[in-house]
Formats: C-alpha cells, structure tokens, sequence
C-alpha cells in the first residue's frame, strides 16, 4: 500500500503538468480562430461569428445577416482551419523529428523534406495537377524521396548518421532540391504565378475543398505522432536503453518519421513552404512548459494552430488591403529565434 502513494501520486502531478498548459494552449487557440475570424476589410463581432458558425453547423436560427454569414463562413473560417491545421501538423512533425534525431534544431525545413514535399508538389502543378487529390499525395511522395535521400548522404562513410550530420545532409539535399525545381519553373512560365505564390506559402485562396483534401493526411499523421509521444521521451535516451525497454528503435524511428513526412507533405500541399514553425513552438513549449515529449507533443500542436493563425492575420493586415506571405511572417520570426536557441545551445556546450 505504500508503495502505491507516490506511484498514484506521481501520475496525478504528470496529468496537471499536461492538464495545465494543455488548457491554456487551447484557450489560445480558441482567441486566436474568433479574433481571425471577426477582422477583415469587413469588421464582424465574435456574436456573428458565433451565430454563423451555430448555423451552418446545427441549423440553429441566427440573425446574423446573409452578407456576414457568407463572409465568415466562406472566406475567413476555412482560412483559418486550414492554417489551425497546417500549423499543428508542422509543430507535431518538428517535435517528432527532434525526438527521432535526438536534436532540438531538427525542423522539416532544414531537413529538406518541406523542399522535398515543394517539388513533389511543383511536378503536380505544372503537369496540371494543381487542386486535384494527387497534390498531397505527389508532395508526401516528394517528401519521401528527401528524407530518403538526406539519411543516405548523412549515412556515407559511416554505419549509422547522427543528428547534426543529418541535418547538414538535409540543407544540402534542400538546396538541391530547390535548384530542380527552379529549373521547372524556368521550363513552365506560364505557371510560374501560381508556382512562385505557393513557394511562399499563403492561405489566401483557402477553402472547404482544401480543408478537406488535407484533413485526412494531417489528422493520420497527428494522430500517430500523439499515440508515441511516450515512446519519444524513451528514444530520447538512446537506442539501446530503448530496446531493453521493449521497443524496436529502427522500426519505431520508421513509423514515426513517416507520420510526420506524411503531415509536412499534405501541409506544403495545401500552403505551400512555411518555415520555422517546427522550430519556434516546440521550444517556446519546452520553456514554458516541460521537455518531456508527452506534454511537449499536445501542447505544441495547439500551440502551433495558434501561432498560424495569428501569423496569417499578420500577413493579410500589416499590409491591407495587399497581403504579405505568411511564409515572409514565420521566417521574420523564426530566423531570429533559431540563431538565438543556437547560440544558447553552443554556450552550453562551451564553444563560445
């Protein structure tokens, strides 16, 4: 009976450090979709919002006028979902690739596997596939192909890659990456529009149709990340430590970074490249927060809905009535962040 206490004890204390920061995570999520909703060139308030929302989904009766509904319910909510959505699937895939590789600077931007999903994505494109079903799935092909490609070459002339090396194989496999598909640019000038205001990633053209062409990828890809996020904090510790816990490292490793290829692939499809949030939220999370991957993992995905949503509603005001990037937004933001938490992490390893 003792021995039981702490053990109750421990795992009450381990769902409120979840159950706190989880609740705040979500509160903000839910300000940051009404407050995206109600601004535009037309100021609706949160009630219509509401009531617009009660309506289409339920049929209750609103008296929010029709102009208003359409203007919500059209434009702006699946905008906003669909950038919710984007904006956790990135967060979820940083976090799952910094839990695999054992490194906090692991991002599916410098992995090249959002430049991978960007070409699979810009061959769909000019072979007239823009819009169709195949988009996302030519970017998780495409995404595939870079992480394939970048393990190979962080793998030559050694049996196994680390983590650094990894992500130095990644900007270089981006690179080359980026390159072919400039040339396809170059080739298809009649699409180069739509190519170029996809690379910078934008949700000005999003719909129901687009939420519901990425739903599926996104929700299987998070969905896995959330079931190992326990088994992440295992891995942190090492393969072997890991293995007499149970687990099988390589065939886990597999599972998890497909899952979050598959997210960041069905993301760049929908929005194109969008940098840096697998970096920024994951770590504001671990310091607000904790370092164990089963908070980490949950927070981070509310948190990075969040963080999209706001940063498209940057990106279609600071401007108005013109429209910045979004991607223009998370790189102004991002950039500095990364430089910081890299300088932090050289300072502790004594290198500065």
């Amino acid at each position: 009976m003792t021995a039981s206490a702490p053990t109750g004890g421990g795992v009450r204390a381990r769902r409120h450090q979840l159950r706190l920061p989880g609740t705040v995570a979500a509160l903000v999520l839910v300000g940051a979709v009404v407050l995206a909703s109600c601004i535009g060139p037309v100021s609706i308030g949160p009630d219509r919002v509401v009531g617009t929302v009660l309506a289409q989904l339920f049929g209750a009766h609103t008296s929010v006028p029709p102009v208003d509904q359409a203007i919500v319910w059209n434009l702006r909510l699946p905008r906003v979902v669909l950038a919710a959505l984007v904006g956790a699937a990135l967060s979820a895939s940083g976090t799952a690739y910094q839990g695999v590789l054992r490194n906090s600077l692991a991002d599916p931007y410098l992995l090249g596997v959002a430049a991978g999903a960007g070409l699979g994505a810009t061959v769909a494109i000019v072979s007239g596939g823009s819009g169709s079903v195949l988009l996302p799935v030519a970017a998780f092909l495409g995404a595939v192909a870079a992480v394939v490609l970048t393990y190979l070459v962080a793998s030559m002339g050694s049996d196994r890659a680390s983590g650094y090396t990894v992500i130095l194989a990644g900007v270089a496999v981006a690179a080359m990456l980026t390159a072919v598909q400039t040339f396809l640019q170059q080739q298809h000038s009649e699409e180069i529009r739509q190519i170029y205001n996809w690379l910078l990633g934008s949700f000005s053209v999003a719909s129901w149709r687009d939420v519901g062409l990425a739903l599926p990828y996104l929700v299987v890809s998070m969905l896995v990340l959330l079931a190992h996020r326990r088994v992440l904090d295992v891995l942190r510790v090492g393969a072997e430590e890991a293995g007499t816990l149970g687990l099988h490292p390589t065939r886990t490793r597999l599972l998890i970074v497909a899952a979050a290829t598959l997210g960041t692939g069905a993301a760049v499809a929908v929005s194109g490249l969008i940098g840096f949030v697998g970096i920024i939220v994951p770590h504001a999370v671990r310091l607000l927060t904790s370092a164990s991957y089963r908070v980490v993992m949950p927070v981070a995905m509310l948190g990075g809905a969040a963080f999209l949503v706001l940063a498209d509603l940057v990106a279609r005001t600071v401007t108005a009535p013109g429209e910045v990037p979004i991607g223009v937004v998370t790189a102004l933001v991002g950039g500095p962040f990364f430089l910081a938490v890299l300088r932090s992490r050289r300072t502790r390893q004594g290198l500065l």
